[in-house]
């Protein structure tokens, strides 16, 4: 049987922990209310609990005492358990432990799907974010979220970074992959942008993604021009997640699909240059606390449509992504580096 503690006001929480899976995105995304957590309960122990695939993402967080998985768990008590994930498997898991007081992020997947099955947006006018949603769970216990994203490579991650970009021209790093293929940017379209961007200004490309990504890199290096291969380099698959991390850190732009690496960006604050296909705003995904801009495909009816991404576009035509000129996002890379350099 399952132990219950008793907790009344905010004095008694010297124990939190926190509880989200998966994915690289959504992990980064509650960073923000790590932070806000640990100054409302400075002297309080406030573990994590994630898949084994994400633990890196944490490790050296500040605002934690300790990460671990669902299956080395730690067998204490929480007075406080924050479930950011909310499903079957995170509501098991909680149910086993010993805890006082059990707070869960509403996830609303109704509104999800009224807005791609009826197109009816019940989100509202006014964009919410995802951290603020996280934010209600603990409505009483945390009033605000102000803090921005964060993640924090270790010297051997920033090392690396360092020898793999070296220095001189300013870099623009793409992070070109999606776990869907409604949420990835055609290859040829990369490659014009690219093609547009090293024909204006000198500028160094790091292409970034997992394994998985590692076909996509292939086809946009093959439909760039010979001249444009010795200032591209493809790294998809050939970095940990924190070395990607620091990558991103390290370059002064990023041009991304609706992806983990896109959140992993903006924790280090660079501006961002956002693609999004099948995804839309109301679903609170944009980059949070940080500066971007959206390309997308306005007034289709067939959008959005899906809320994780397809693995082809149901209508067939893909005009969400495919009417997204390249020489656009090429521009405004190029007149932000012109503006940089100024």
């Amino acid at each position: 049987m399952v132990g219950v503690l008793v907790v009344t006001v905010r004095s008694d929480i010297r124990s939190i922990l926190v509880v989200r899976l998966s994915s690289i995105g959504d992990i980064v995304l509650t960073t923000p209310l790590l932070d806000e957590l640990r100054k409302s309960f400075p002297q309080a122990r406030i573990d994590y609990c994630t898949k084994a695939a994400f633990e890196s993402l944490l490790a050296l967080n500040p605002a934690l005492s300790s990460v671990c998985t669902p299956e080395s768990i730690p067998a204490t008590s929480y007075d406080l358990v924050v479930d950011l994930q909310n499903n079957a498997r995170s509501r098991a898991m909680v149910r086993s432990l010993k805890a006082g007081m059990v707070r869960r992020y509403r996830k609303k997947n109704w509104k999800k799907l009224l807005l791609v099955r009826l197109k009816l947006n019940l989100y509202g006018e006014g964009y919410c974010s995802v951290v603020e949603r996280y934010r209600a769970a603990l409505d009483g216990l945390v009033d605000s979220v102000d803090a921005p994203c964060t993640l924090h490579p270790s010297p051997a991650d920033k090392l690396f970074a360092a020898e793999a970009i070296g220095e001189g021209r300013p870099v623009l790093a793409i992070c070109f992959g999606a776990n869907h293929f409604t949420k990835r940017y055609p290859a040829e379209s990369f490659a014009a942008v690219i093609s547009a961007v090293l024909a204006s200004r000198p500028v160094r490309i790091i292409l970034l993604g997992g394994k998985e990504d590692i076909p996509e890199a292939e086809k946009i290096m093959a439909a760039l021009p010979e001249s444009a291969l010795r200032q591209v380099r493809p790294m998809a698959g050939a970095t940990t997640l924190m070395q990607s991390a620091a990558l991103l850190a390290a370059s002064d732009l990023v041009l991304s699909n609706d992806t983990g690496l896109m959140h992993m960006a903006s924790a280090f604050g660079r501006k961002l240059f956002v693609i999004f296909g099948s995804s839309v705003g109301a679903f609170g995904f944009l980059p949070w606390r940080t500066s971007y801009e959206l390309f997308e495909t306005n007034g289709l009816d067939c959008r959005p449509c899906s809320h994780i991404g397809r693995n082809a576009c149901p209508k067939g035509h893909f005009r969400c992504m495919r009417e997204i000129p390249a020489e656009r996002i090429a521009a405004r890379i190029i007149e932000t580096l012109s503006q940089n350099e100024g």
